[in-house]
Order: structure tokens, then C-alpha cells, then sequence
């Protein structure tokens, strides 16, 4: 049954990466997490903007960043506006304001659009998952080391395995597509 369990993981982390994905894309309110892709040139590399910044809403249309060095103020600034999220931050020399404008309704519609695109692709990597299993389980059954039937008992496993993660998947985009259009 270590095939199965295995399934599980690969499945448990496709839902947790497609959670990661559906969070930087932007709702209607400002939420730290929009900020989460966006990288800062910064002691000579490029640092995700939370290594060198704390990001907070202190109400939904406002993002605040505090750098945790002030020399970096202007990289960050930087950062935050050619990340091609669509945002204007200002720098008053201590922190950095990101306000949160509405969407508009063709905007939203693109950002569901976008989040389909991404169930989709989590979708496919719970499908290969499943594939994947159904190999080696298929492998496990030539070489005798299961039965014919336990072999088919498994393989009904993953599928409800299958069938159970894109219907996590499912809920988890209906609710970010209702977050999205709610305005």
C-alpha cells in the first residue's frame, strides 16, 4: 500500500502548490500574498521581496512594506513596480504604501481565466500522479509481488485518490473565482 501512500503525498502537494498559486493572484482587497512573487535585486542577488521586507494590510486597500534595511527602500519601490502586477507604490523614506486599486470587471474576468489555467495544471500533475502509480503498480503485478486482485483493489485506490484531490481542486477555485468577482 506504499503506493498509494505515495500517490497521496504527490496529490497532497499538487493541492498545496496550486493554494501557493491561487494566493498571489489579486482580489479585490489587499492581501500580503499578491506580493509573494515579487523578487528584489538586494546584497548582490535577487531575494524574494519577504527575505528583505515584512508585508502587511492594515485595511483592504493598503499594503504596507517594511524593509528590514532602509538602504534597500528604493530596490524594493523598484521591485514592487515593474513586477507587472499592476500596482504604484510610494516611498515615503521608512516604509513603502502599495495601494490596492479595484478591479475592473474585465480585469477580473482575465484573473479567472487565469485561475482555470492553474486548476488545469494542477489537475494534470494529480493525473500523472495517478499515472505514475498505476505504473508501478501495473510493474509490481508482472513481477508477481501482488495479485491480481489486490493489484485492481490498488488501482481503485488512486483513482478515488484521483477523484478526491480534483474535487479539492474544484472547491478551492470556485472559492478563489468567487473571492475574485465578488466586488
Amino acid at each position: 500500500m506504499e503506493v498509494v501512500d505515495d500517490t497521496r503525498s504527490r496529490m497532497e502537494d499538487s493541492l498545496d502548490a496550486i493554494g501557493r498559486e491561487f494566493a498571489t493572484v489579486r482580489t479585490g482587497k489587499a492581501v500580503p500574498s499578491i506580493l509573494d512573487t515579487v523578487r528584489v535585486s538586494a546584497y548582490g542577488g535577487i531575494m524574494p521581496l519577504n527575505q528583505v521586507a515584512t508585508v502587511s494590510a492594515p485595511d483592504p486597500s493598503l499594503l504596507v512594506v517594511q524593509p528590514f534595511d532602509r538602504s534597500l527602500i528604493g530596490d524594493i519601490e523598484k521591485a514592487v513596480l515593474t513586477s507587472g502586477l499592476g500596482l504604484n507604490p510610494s516611498n515615503d523614506g521608512a516604509l513603502i504604501r502599495v495601494p490596492i486599486p479595484p478591479l475592473s470587471e474585465e480585469r477580473r474576468k482575465e484573473y479567472v481565466k487565469l485561475l482555470h489555467r492553474m486548476a488545469e495544471e494542477g489537475r494534470v500533475s494529480v493525473r500523472q500522479a495517478r499515472h505514475a502509480a498505476n505504473d508501478r503498480i501495473k510493474e509490481r503485478l508482472r513481477a508477481h509481488e501482488v495479485g491480481e486482485d489486490d493489484a485492481h483493489r490498488m488501482m481503485a485506490n488512486v483513482q478515488k485518490l484521483t477523484d478526491e484531490y480534483c474535487g479539492r481542486i474544484d472547491t478551492l477555485l470556485a472559492s478563489k473565482e468567487k473571492e475574485v468577482m465578488a466586488i
